[in-house]
C-alpha cells in the first residue's frame, strides 16, 4: 500500500458511520483525473489512507493546536476527511474542494480536505503555497467566518504527521457545558427575526414557539447538543420551517429555499444552530418530493394539503 503510516491499524482508525465515505473505488485513472481537476499532485501518505477506505469519519476526530481557533482555545475537530468520488469527495462538484474555494471563499492554495463540525464555515486544506504544487503540502486550518480575509491556522507539516497527530475528543471534553448552554439556548433564546414571524402568523399550531422550542429541547437532550443532521426531530424541524415559510412567501424551486433557509434556525440570531450543511437540508427536500409531500403546482412549491394537515395533527397531538 505504500511506506507511509508503519504500524497504523486502520480498522481502529475509522469510525464506524459511512457518512462521508464515497462508494467509489480508487483507480490509478480515477486519482489522475482529480489531481488534473484540481491542479495538484495528492500526497502519498493521503492516497495511502484513501486506500484502506475511500473517506469518513476518524475515531480520534481532534488535532491539538498552541494558538486558539473558531472552534475552541486549544484544538480543531474533524467530522469527516473526504475522499475521492461521491458526494463528499475532494473532487465532488457539489461539495468538493473547488466549490468550497469559489462559493464558500476560501483560499485558493489549495485542497479542501477535511469537513469540521461547521457544516461548512471552517475547515481543514492541504496548503501549497510554499512547496508548489507538485510539492509536499502543509496541512491547517481555515476559518472562513471573519470579517475580512479567511484566517489560517498552522496545523502540521505534512498530511501523515496530521493523521498521527489526532487524538480522541475526550481530551477535551465539555460535553457538559455544552448541553447545558444549548438547553439554554433552545428555553429561553431570541428568535430570528424571520423565525419569530413565520412563528406568530402560521396556521400550523396554535403556540407555533413553545412547539419550536419543545422538539429543539428533546433534539439538544438526544443529541447533547443543538444541530439538525438527518434524524426524525431534525426533519420534523425542516418540515415546520418549510411549511411556515412556504405559507408567507412564495418558493418557486429548491435552490431559492436552501438559500432563505440559513436565516430562519441557523444563523442571525441567539436561538440558533450556528451552522449547518446544505447537504442534509437537501437530502431532506428530495425525500419529501418523493414521497410526493411536496408539491409544486402553478409554479410554487408548498406541502400538500394532506401532508401539511398530518404535520399540524402531529404537532397537535404532542404539544
Amino acid at each position: 500500500m505504500g511506506t507511509s503510516f508503519a504500524g497504523m491499524n486502520w480498522k481502529e482508525f475509522w469510525d464506524e458511520s459511512d457518512y462521508f465515505t464515497s462508494p467509489d473505488p480508487v483507480t490509478g485513472d480515477r486519482i489522475r483525473e482529480t489531481e488534473h481537476l484540481l491542479g495538484y499532485k495528492l500526497p502519498q501518505s493521503y492516497l495511502e489512507l484513501i486506500q484502506s477506505r475511500n473517506g469518513g469519519s476518524p475515531v480520534n476526530s481532534c488535532f491539538p493546536t498552541d494558538t486558539p481557533t473558531s472552534w475552541a482555545e486549544d484544538h480543531v475537530a474533524v467530522s469527516g476527511i473526504c475522499g475521492i468520488g461521491g458526494t463528499w469527495g475532494i473532487d465532488s462538484e457539489d461539495f468538493g474542494s473547488r466549490f468550497m474555494i469559489e462559493e464558500w471563499g476560501y483560499p485558493d492554495i489549495g485542497i479542501v480536505v477535511c469537513e469540521c463540525p461547521s457544516a461548512g464555515h471552517d475547515a481543514i486544506m492541504l496548503d501549497y503555497s510554499e512547496c508548489g504544487r507538485e510539492g509536499e503540502p502543509r496541512v491547517i486550518h481555515v476559518d472562513v467566518e471573519t470579517d475580512g480575509e479567511p484566517r489560517r491556522t498552522f496545523l502540521a507539516e505534512d498530511f501523515e504527521s496530521f493523521i498521527r497527530g489526532l487524538v480522541n475528543e475526550e481530551e477535551y471534553d465539555d460535553s457538559e457545558e455544552t448541553l447545558q448552554a444549548d438547553l439554554e439556548k433552545t428555553a429561553g433564546a431570541k428568535f430570528s427575526g424571520i423565525l419569530e414571524e413565520l412563528s406568530k402568523r402560521t396556521a400550523l399550531h396554535p403556540d407555533m414557539e413553545f412547539a419550536i422550542r419543545h422538539i429543539c429541547t428533546k433534539l439538544v437532550r438526544s443529541k447533547g447538543y443543538f444541530a439538525l443532521h438527518a434524524d426524525d426531530l431534525s426533519y420534523l424541524m425542516y418540515d415546520i420551517q418549510f411549511a411556515m415559510y412556504t405559507e408567507l412567501y412564495a418558493v418557486n424551486s429548491k435552490q431559492q429555499y436552501l438559500g432563505a433557509y440559513p436565516d430562519i434556525l441557523t444563523f442571525g440570531a441567539p436561538f440558533s444552530t450556528g451552522g449547518y450543511a446544505e447537504g442534509f437540508v437537501a437530502e431532506w427536500y428530495e425525500k419529501r418530493l418523493e414521497q410526493g409531500h411536496i408539491d409544486a403546482g402553478d409554479g410554487q412549491l408548498a406541502f400538500t394539503p394532506e401532508y401539511r394537515q398530518t404535520l399540524s395533527q402531529r404537532l397537535t397531538a404532542e404539544f
